[in-house]
């Protein structure tokens, strides 16, 4: 009888390198990220983790599709937040065109080489996306809500083999972060 191995998918939906599971070798790098949202009060709102390596705007849809805040009594979820202040990193066209479909404020600084190139095209340049200073210094929360995490050990130092392992140390460390709030 042949054995027939089935590949196995990752968080990320690609089939993992059989050759590297012998004993001892991680599964999940050293350089595993957790990627989040968080609300104004420093608790996360969603969580998933990818490898390290990984673009940071390649995660932005992702993380802000899992974003599900209960409404008191009933009815559903909400899943749109308010506004969404980030970093550089995500200044660009895909992610820009994603808010403004779903209609969420935003204010992401742009960067000095998109904004030479739309200088450099003259009177056909566009106008500048809009940018609020008072909503982008809020924008540290996140920073902070990674910080909260990390202060989990078993976080900060990435030690679990397996992505869904590392996975859960972090959601438990998230309930943790809104169970004391």
């Amino acid at each position: 009888m042949s054995r027939v191995q089935v590949p196995l998918l990752t968080l990320e939906g690609e089939a993992p390198d059989l050759r590297k599971r012998r004993s001892g070798a991680s599964s999940c790098p050293e350089l595993a990220k957790p990627r989040l949202s968080a609300d104004g009060h420093c608790r996360p709102l969603s969580l998933i983790v990818t490898a390290g390596q990984r673009a940071d705007c390649t995660q932005f849809i992702p993380v802000l599709e899992k974003i599900r805040v209960p409404r008191s009594g009933t009815g559903r979820p909400r899943k749109k937040p308010d506004s969404v202040a980030a970093d550089k990193a995500y200044s660009n066209g895909p992610c820009r065109e994603y808010l403004r479909h779903r209609g969420i404020r935003h204010t992401i600084p742009e960067k000095t080489d998109s904004q030479a190139a739309r200088l450099r095209k003259g009177s056909r340049r566009g106008r500048p996306p809009g940018f609020d200073e008072k909503r982008y210094k809020k924008r540290n929360t996140v920073e902070r809500a990674i910080n909260r995490l990390k202060q989990h050990r078993a976080v900060a130092t990435r030690y679990d083999k397996r992505h869904y392992v590392y996975l859960g140390t972090a959601t438990a460390a998230a309930l943790t972060i809104w169970l004391r709030a």
